[in-house]
């Protein structure tokens, strides 16, 4: 019989250890059988190498993100105001936008091919989305 243990540990720690218990033989002696338990630990299951590189590369994507979207919202509002400072927040976020489109090019572009992949699967409609509001800002303003 295996039983699994719960620990309060990380899932993954927790999946590989197993407990197997086994029962001494009743002896009349003693009031109730004892159990020996053994204990095995299981090697985890190999993780994809690129994986971790993709996690990497996102997060720093993700960042550069999220600065040029606070940017883009900021530059939306004030352009629909019509703010003086409308052309100067809609440059920044050009700018924040620019660091973002390149940091996603070099990353999906880049010599690992599956981190890229992963990579243009999990952010690129979101950097898309974002380059259809700056041409849709650009427009606004030219408009203006």
């Amino acid at each position: 019989m295996i039983l699994r243990a719960i620990l309060p540990i990380s899932r993954h720690v927790a999946s590989s250890i197993s407990l197997s218990s086994y029962s001494l033989p009743y002896h009349p002696t003693s009031s109730s059988s004892i159990l020996l338990f053994h204990c095995s630990i299981r090697k985890p299951l190999p993780i994809r190498q690129y994986t971790s590189s993709a996690d990497t590369k996102i997060e720093e994507i993700q960042e550069l993100y999220f600065t040029a979207r606070d940017e883009f919202e900021i530059a939306s509002e004030e352009t629909t105001k019509k703010t003086v400072y409308a052309a100067d927040d809609r440059a920044a976020a050009q700018e924040e936008f620019l660091k973002l489109k390149v940091a996603y090019k070099e990353a999906v572009e880049g010599p690992e091919e599956e981190v890229g992949k992963e990579i243009q699967r999990r952010i690129g409609q979101r950097v898309r989305e974002l380059e259809r509001g700056m041409e849709a800002l650009e427009e606004e303003a030219k408009e203006d």
